[in-house]
């Protein structure tokens, strides 16, 4: 082979090699916008979120921590959002008001509702009945939790109970000062509330409760979105942040002291110390491919069941469902 030949395929190859990187970067190595709600529903992602900073990530995410279902609805809507941690019923209602337009592609949150009392008067959920219930999640998960658990002890939420729904800071706030005496919360804002005042006490634990009544599937209460439109034009792309995504949550689980620290950073949790004591009873998960049908479908059945609306009034086909 000549010098001139050899040069030639010296130069082809390395136009060759650079294509195949280029692709490759395209196709895996993509900008990602994701959003997550503080409390349980982020607290997986903040390992991920901390090696994405330091530039250890696969993609290259841009995260936003909003404490608002709302803002990351229009988000997901206006294709702000390319993925995002949402309430499992949110997810639903999503899937059918935009035709489509977002897959559930991993579950990441079971059961974290508790009943709180200032007081030892609530042994059971018959116990409830003619009380004032102070409760966090209107329109979203916790409400029809507790209006299902109540329904199946034959407690009407209408007209046996009064549920004063609060934000959850507020809340949090109106428990630990001992001006409401049974709330509805999940944790940390548990944690949080027990922590300010120890005479406060979980009164019954709504995982159980849901277990009591059925043996329909998982309470599944946090999930991961994705836009359909991004899944389709990026897998790969997807199927890297999932894997992350387990990671990240695997690392949560081990190294409770340090992911209670990034809660923090992060804003996911106020304060490092909630974070700590509350980690363990947020019951994390990373579900993903088609356990994730037959863990929530159940769970979905029990909602549209109760309430339709609750989950956009459809129980979503298997296209909500992401497949690389």
């Amino acid at each position: 082979m000549t010098k001139l030949k050899r040069i030639i395929a010296l130069v082809t190859a390395l136009m060759l090699a650079l294509a195949l990187s280029g692709c490759s970067s395209e196709e895996v190595g993509t900008e990602i916008n994701i959003a997550v709600l503080s409390g349980p529903t982020g607290i997986g992602a903040v390992y991920l979120m901390e090696a994405n900073d330091a530039g250890e990530t696969t993609n290259t995410y841009n995260f936003t921590v909003s404490s608002a279902n709302d803002d990351v609805t229009t988000g997901l809507i206006n294709g702000d959002y390319d993925i995002a941690a949402v309430a499992t019923n949110l997810a639903a209602t999503l899937y059918n008001k935009t035709e489509g337009g977002v897959q559930i592609c991993a579950l990441n949150t079971y059961g974290v509702l508790y009943i709180l009392e200032n007081g030892d008067s609530i042994q059971s959920v018959e116990d409830l009945r003619g009380k004032t219930i102070y409760a966090t999640g209107q329109g979203a998960n916790p409400e029809y939790v507790l209006d299902y658990i109540l329904t199946e002890n034959g407690i009407d939420p209408e007209n046996d109970v009064t549920i004063e729904f609060m934000d959850s800071s507020a809340l949090v706030t109106l428990m630990a000062s001992g001006e409401a005496e049974i709330c509805m919360l999940p944790v940390p804002a548990v944690t949080s509330v027990m922590i300010q005042n120890s005479d406060i006490r979980i009164a019954l634990d709504l995982t159980e409760e849901w277990n009591n009544v059925t043996d329909e599937g998982e309470l599944t209460m946090g999930c991961v979105v994705v836009r359909t439109e991004f899944a389709e034009e990026h897998p790969e792309a997807v199927e890297a942040f999932l894997e992350e995504y387990a990671e990240s949550i695997e690392n949560v689980q081990a190294n409770v002291e340090h992911a209670a620290e990034l809660c923090e950073t992060y804003g996911i949790v106020a304060k490092a110390a909630v974070a700590q004591k509350a980690i363990p009873d947020c019951n994390l998960c990373c579900i993903t491919g088609n356990e994730i049908r037959t863990t929530i479908e159940p769970y979905y059945t029990v909602l549209y069941n109760a309430n339709a609306s609750s989950i956009g009034g459809a129980i979503p086909d298997e296209d909500f469902y992401f497949a690389k």
